[in-house]
C-alpha cells in the first residue's frame, strides 16, 4: 500500500504546509523519469500478482472467529528469513501482502508457476501459524468493526480518546498497522476532509429485517448524522484498506505499449470486478451490493464540502467529482482521445510544466488529473530530495490516486521499464482462483497484442459499467456496455452479459475463444495447453453463472443457515461455519462443486 519509510509522519497541518512543494519536486520528479525513460523500448514481458490475506482465530469454545493483531510481527519473521517468495505489511495488523519473490517471465510456461508460487506464500505463512489459526483470502471480513472482533479484543468507549487517529465507532487503532504511516494517513484524512470518514452501503432487506434499519447507540455527533436509513453504516479508513485484494502488474516492451494496454484493459475492470466479486456482507450484515469498491472509495475520501460540490469554491481549487479511490478517468492514447466523453478536472499549472517539458499531450492531461490532490502523508526527513535519484514526491501523489489501473513510470535509475497494475479483482479463497484470474488478464494482454483488438467504449460507459458491477449477481443479472468489433475501426457497442463478453455471443467472439486461439497459433504443447485451459475453463464457468461467484456463494451459506433468522444479520456462529469451511475447502479438505471444478478434472 506504498513506500514504507522509517521516520515520524507529519501531521496534516505541518502536511499541507509543504502541499505545494510536494506537487512542484514530485512534477520535477516525474519529468526526469520521463526524458529519462521515454525512448526505453524492447523490454520483455515481466509480470507479478499482490494477493492479500487475512489471520484468522477460531474460538471453537464460543463459535466466533477473531482477525488476530500478529500481521507486522510476522512480517517482520518472513522478511528476515529472506524467503524466496516477498512480504508487505499492509494497512491493518491481520493482513499481509505477498507477491512473487521474482516476476515471471512471458512464456506460456510462466503462467503455470503463478499458483504454485500463490501456494508456497500459504505455506509459508502457516507454518508460522498457531494450532487454532488460518490463513483466510476474505476479500471483507464478514464481521469487521462488530464487536470483540479482533484478538487480543478492544473495547471501544469513547470513540474520541480510544481513537484518537479515526475516532471511529467500531474499528480500534490496536487493529491499525503500528507503522505510523497508516494511523497518520487515516488522520490526516480525516482532518482533510474536516470530519470523519462516510460510508453507507444499502443493506439487504429480508424479511424479518428492522426497518427502517438503523445503528443504535452510536457516539459521536459525525456518526449520528452520517448513518443512513436501511444502510450499513461505517466510519473509518479501516472498512476499505482493511479489505483484501489481488492486483496483477505488467511490464510492457515501451512507453506505447503500456500506454496501448492501459486504454485497452479499462473496460475490462467493471467486467473483472464482477466475475471476482466477493464482498456481500459488511459489519455482520448482509449488503444488497457484491463487492467492496465503494465501501474502499468512501474510505479514503479526503475531499472536503467544498470538493464535492456541496458548498461553492472559496478555499479550495477544484470541484472533484470523485473520492481518490475511483474508477480511471480517461484514455491514454491520442486515437482514443474521442472516447474521453466526461469532463476530467485537470491542475493546469501541472499540466503547462509537462508540457513545456516536452511530454506529449494526453499524457500531460492525465497525470495532471493526478495532481489536483494534496499529498495525505508526508515524513519531515524526506522533504528535499535529489529529484534527479529519487522519486517519492511523485510516488506520493502517483500511489495515492488509488485507480482501477495505474500507469506506472519506471522507477529512477533502474531496470523496470514502464508497467501497468490492473486493480479492480477482489480477492478468492483459493490460490487455483487467485490464479485463474491473474492469468486470465495477462493472456488477454497478449490476444490484444497479438491480434490487434481494440475494446475501447466511451468512458461514461466504462463509469457505468462500474456501477453495474457492484450489484448484487451482476454477474447473472447485469448487462455492460461492451465492443462488438474489436478488429474494427468503427466502435459497435452493445449491452452484454459477462458470459457474452467473456465466452461470445450477440456477435461478439469472445474473449476466451481469442485466447484459446492464441494458444493454438502459439504452438503450446498439450500438457501446457491442457493446464492453461482449466483456469480458463474456470473464469468461463464463473462468467456463464454455472459456478457461483465467491459474493453469491457466501450470501447463500449465510441465508440458508440454521441460525440465520432472515434479518439481514451475520452471526458470530454463522461467521464461524462459513470460514471453517473456506478454510477445509482451501486445504482441500471439503469441495463445493457449486463453486470450484474438481482439481482432479484439471491436472
Amino acid at each position: 500500500m506504498g513506500l514504507l519509510v522509517v521516520g515520524e509522519p507529519l501531521n496534516w497541518e505541518d502536511t499541507k504546509k509543504h502541499a505545494e512543494y510536494v506537487r512542484e519536486h514530485g512534477l520535477i520528479q516525474l519529468i526526469h523519469i520521463y526524458n529519462q525513460y521515454k525512448d526505453r523500448c524492447c523490454d520483455t514481458l515481466k509480470w507479478g500478482d499482490e494477493v492479500e490475506y487475512m489471520i484468522c482465530r477460531k474460538d471453537e469454545a464460543g463459535n466466533k472467529i477473531q482477525l488476530v493483531l500478529k500481521g507486522e510481527d510476522l512480517f517482520e519473521e518472513l522478511d528476515a528469513e529472506q524467503q524466496d517468495e516477498l512480504w508487505r505489511p499492509e494497512y491493518a495488523s491481520y493482513m499481509l501482502e505477498g507477491t512473487p519473490g521474482q516476476p515471471y517471465g512471458g512464456t506460456l510456461n510462466d503462467l503455470l508457476k503463478v499458483e504454485r508460487s500463490m501456494l508456497r506464500r500459504r505455506k509459508q505463512v502457516e507454518a508460522k501459524l498457531e494450532e487454532n489459526e488460518c490463513l483466510v483470502a476474505y476479500s471483507t471480513f464478514p464481521r469487521l468493526g462488530c464487536e470483540k472482533f479482533t484478538f487480543p479484543e478492544f473495547v471501544i468507549e469513547n470513540p474520541e480518546t480510544d481513537n484518537p487517529f479515526t475516532h471511529s465507532e467500531f474499528f480500534p487503532e490496536r487493529a491499525i498497522n503500528r507503522h505510523p504511516r497508516f494511523p497518520t494517513l487515516s488522520q490526516n484524512i480525516r482532518h482533510r476532509r474536516g470530519r470523519k470518514v462516510e460510508i453507507n452501503i444499502p443493506l439487504m432487506i429480508d424479511e424479518n429485517t428492522t426497518r427502517p434499519f438503523r445503528t443504535e447507540g452510536l457516539k459521536t455527533k459525525d456518526s449520528q448524522t452520517a448513518q443512513m436509513d436501511d444502510h450499513i453504516y461505517m466510519d473509518a479508513m479501516g472498512f476499505g484498506m482493511g479489505n483484501s485484494c489481488l492486483q496483477v502488474t505488467f511490464q510492457a516492451s515501451s512507453i506505447c505499449e503500456a500506454k496501448h494496454l492501459y486504454d485497452q484493459l479499462i473496460p475490462m475492470t467493471p467486467i473483472m470486478l464482477a466475475i471476482s466479486a466477493a464482498s456481500p456482507i459488511f459489519r455482520g450484515l448482509l449488503a444488497d451490493v457484491d463487492t467492496r469498491w465503494s465501501v474502499i472509495s468512501a474510505s479514503v475520501d479526503c475531499r472536503t464540502d467544498e470538493e464535492k460540490g456541496s458548498v461553492p469554491l472559496k478555499n479550495d481549487k477544484y470541484v472533484i467529482p470523485k473520492s481518490r479511490y475511483a474508477s480511471v478517468s480517461s484514455y491514454l492514447m491520442n486515437e482514443n482521445q474521442k472516447y474521453n466523453d466526461m469532463k476530467l478536472v485537470i491542475n493546469p499549472e501541472a499540466e503547462k510544466k509537462l508540457l513545456d517539458a516536452g511530454m506529449d499531450p494526453v499524457l500531460a492531461t492525465h497525470f495532471a488529473h493526478l495532481f489536483i490532490r494534496d499529498p495525505v502523508t508526508l515524513w519531515g526527513n524526506k522533504i528535499e530530495l535529489d529529484d534527479e535519484k529519487e522519486s517519492d514526491h511523485f510516488e506520493n501523489i502517483q500511489s495515492t490516486n488509488w485507480q482501477t489501473l495505474r500507469f506506472k513510470p519506471p522507477p529512477p535509475n533502474s531496470p523496470i521499464g514502464w508497467r501497468v497494475e490492473f486493480r479492480p479483482m477482489e480477492v478468492q479463497f483459493t490460490e487455483f482462483e487467485n490464479a485463474a484470474h491473474s492469468i486470465f488478464i495477462v493472456l488477454l494482454t497478449r490476444v490484444i497484442l497479438s491480434y490487434h483488438l481494440n475494446l475501447t467504449v466511451p468512458i461514461s460507459k466504462v463509469e457505468e459499467n462500474m456501477k453495474r458491477a457492484e450489484h448484487r449477481d451482476a454477474v447473472l443479472k447485469q448487462k455492460f456496455y461492451f465492443r462488438t468489433n474489436p478488429d474494427e475501426e468503427t466502435p459497435k457497442i452493445h449491452e452484454l452479459s459477462c458470459d457474452e463478453v467473456i465466452n461470445g455471443g450477440r456477435g461478439f467472439f469472445g474473449l476466451i475463444p481469442y485466447m484459446k486461439k492464441y494458444l493454438d497459433d502459439s504452438g503450446t504443447d498439450i500438457k501446457t495447453r491442457c493446464k492453461i485451459l482449466c483456469y480458463l475453463d474456470f473464469v468461463s464457468l464463473r462468467a456463464s453463472g454455472k459456478l457461483k461467484t465467491t459474493a453469491n456463494w457466501m450470501r447463500n451459506f449465510v441465508t440458508t443457515h440454521p441460525d440465520y433468522k432472515k434479518d439481514s444479520v451475520v452471526s458470530d456462529k454463522i461467521t464461524f461455519d462459513l470460514t471453517v469451511l473456506a478454510d477445509d475447502i482451501v486445504q482441500g479438505r471439503h469441495h463445493d462443486p457449486t463453486l470450484l471444478p474438481r482439481r482432479e478434472d484439471c491436472f
